[in-house]
């Protein structure tokens, strides 16, 4: 049989680690001069996927 495809989409948004699915955070790509700089640099750090959301992500990564 074939491999499997990944999603390419998911594949740019999602890193699959030991400690879960890592993600970015949504807010920092326009409109910042309102956001304080406290809010814009939590918003820079990754945050995990819900682990309800994971096992759709790993159908979605299958090799990852």
């Amino acid at each position: 049989m074939p491999k499997i495809k990944s999603n390419r989409g998911a594949a740019k948004r999602f890193k699959i680690t030991a400690g879960g699915v890592k993600r970015k955070q949504s807010h920092m790509r326009h409109i910042l001069t309102k956001k304080s700089s406290k809010r814009k640099r939590q918003l820079g750090s990754p945050a995990f996927v819900h682990k309800r959301d994971v096992p759709s992500i790993h159908i979605m990564l299958p090799y990852a």
